[in-house]
């Protein structure tokens, strides 16, 4: 039986984005199977009195420099030529998380999750603009009207912040967070780690 990797993903991370488009061959490698589970990143800093590296490192000498040196490694190494930082960083995910719930209810959730990330992180889109995100998902295929409206449905939002609310419970406090079993491993630069416990 595969091995289960679970992810716990917000659009609004640079490093989920990073993170999601290494995984394929580490997947590939050990044959387990990742399962999305969206949180609210605002929501969790929230729970857990967490603040974003851009806040938190603010006042750091040399720290914000230095992380975006290890971004650019990191792209260099998996050759993400694709990435650019969203000149509207940061963006409120809320209406694009509720979709992704939305989009799962669906059965749409991989070309939803394609078309979001790849407007966030390669296209730069502005995506806490409903018609913005209106024409995103349209371009890709999809039935925007129904899944806009969806992310007003009572449950949808139910959803989201239930997961939230689990996330913050098993003790993570950010994204990308990964569990593979009741190991947690925080960030990007643990994917090693997540293959290796992966493979055991």
């Amino acid at each position: 039986m595969a091995a289960t990797l679970e992810f716990l993903f917000d659009f609004g991370s640079p490093n989920a984005y990073l993170s999601w488009r290494a995984l394929p061959p580490i997947l590939a490698r050990t044959g387990a199977v990742v399962a999305v589970q969206p949180v609210l990143l605002g929501g969790l800093f929230k729970l857990t009195g967490n603040r974003s590296p851009v806040e938190a490192f603010a006042e750091v000498k040399g720290k914000l420099a230095y992380e975006n040196l290890e971004t650019r490694r990191f792209v260099a190494r998996h050759g993400l030529a694709a990435f650019q930082m969203n000149p509207h960083f940061p963006v409120n995910t809320l209406l694009i998380m509720r979709g992704l719930v939305a989009a799962r209810r669906a059965e749409v959730e991989a070309p939803y999750l394609e078309a979001v990330l790849a407007a966030m992180w390669e296209a730069g889109r502005k995506m806490d603009d409903p018609a913005v995100v209106a024409e995103v998902l349209t371009a890709a295929g999809l039935d925007a009207q129904a899944l806009l409206a969806a992310t007003q449905d009572p449950e949808v939002k139910a959803e989201l912040l239930a997961g939230t609310e689990a996330a913050a419970a098993r003790g993570a406090f950010g994204v990308p967070t990964f569990f593979v079993g009741e190991e947690m491993f925080f960030g990007k630069d643990r994917l090693d780690q997540v293959e290796a416990a992966l493979g055991a």
